[in-house]
């Protein structure tokens, strides 16, 4: 973390990174420059609800490479990740605003939505910071929330993760600003796809939320290059896998991938995942799936 400069940072989670967050990040750039100060973004790793509900299903939108690239995109010149443990929950928020915000992290300001909550019991809120600040010589912004539309409820990461769930990736894309993606290395699995025309990428999705299972029109890119694709995610029940596996075909692709990153991106949902009475209606309903999936994509 680089600490002592001219900063003024934009205050959350920021998972997804979502046109919620990057509202946030376009209204501190407006408040830093009014004030001279640089952009900056703080957040909390690990995810504050991985700390309190350790035992939770993987639920993150963005892995923290990607968050953070997001996040400069969107603007934000340095980012502070604040270690989220039992010292930092059970800080009061006085002690959050002047030994963190000021003390350690030396910051000019800090921009945050008014429905922020902060400190051991969540006993803070943007009120608050707004009155703490002004003790230490923090200049804080109540930024305002966008909303999808008037008097419609908010953007936030929990329903881009309910849009996902539902596999309405469509509505997660509206939300994001972007369609979901998954970044990862290509692992080696069973080669079942290559015995029937379709090798797939495949890709483990550690810690980010599992969509609904089924099969999605997808873009995959590769060392700089996009291509068309499908792709599966689930337990493959026609092959008897069991762990969740995200498997795609790229189209017009001619390569091996093992071991290469490749980004997978969410354009629509096409079907449940289902069972084939074996290989042959298996390959016939993946050729139908492309077929689909290229006119989806145009």
């Amino acid at each position: 973390m680089v600490a002592g400069k001219n900063i003024i940072a934009a205050l959350g989670n920021f998972d997804g990174v979502h046109l919620g967050h990057q509202y946030l990040l376009k209204q501190t750039k407006e408040f830093a420059e009014a004030h001279g100060a640089a952009v900056g973004a703080i957040l909390f790793e690990p995810h504050p609800r991985r700390f309190f509900r350790p035992d939770d299903p993987p639920f993150l939108l963005t892995l923290p490479e990607q968050r953070d690239a997001l996040l400069r995109a969107a603007g934000a010149k340095e980012i502070f990740a604040l270690t989220f443990d039992k010292a930092l929950a059970s800080m009061t928020p006085e002690a959050f605003v002047t030994d963190v915000l000021k003390d350690r992290l030396g910051l000019a300001g800090v921009v945050t939505g008014a429905d922020f909550r902060f400190g051991k019991g969540r006993a803070g809120d943007g009120e608050a910071l707004r009155s703490l600040g002004e003790t230490v010589g923090l200049k804080v912004k109540l930024a305002e929330v966008l909303s999808e539309t008037p008097n419609t409820e908010k953007f936030g990461s929990s329903a881009v993760r309910a849009a996902l769930q539902e596999g309405a990736v469509e509505r997660a894309s509206a939300m994001l600003g972007r369609d979901w993606s998954v970044t990862g290395v290509v692992t080696e699995g069973r080669k079942v796809g290559r015995t029937i025309g379709f090798p797939t990428a495949n890709l483990t999705l550690g810690e980010l939320i599992e969509p609904r299972k089924g099969v999605y029109v997808t873009r995959t890119t590769v060392g700089g290059a996009t291509y068309g694709s499908v792709s599966n995610f689930g337990r493959r029940p026609t092959v008897g896998d069991s762990a969740p596996l995200l498997e795609t075909y790229l189209f017009d692709f001619d390569g091996d991938l093992y071991g290469k990153e490749i980004d997978v991106s969410f354009a629509a949902f096409l079907r449940d995942e289902e069972k084939f009475d074996g290989l042959d209606a298996l390959k016939a309903q993946i050729a139908d799936d492309c077929v689909k999936a290229r006119a989806i994509l145009g």
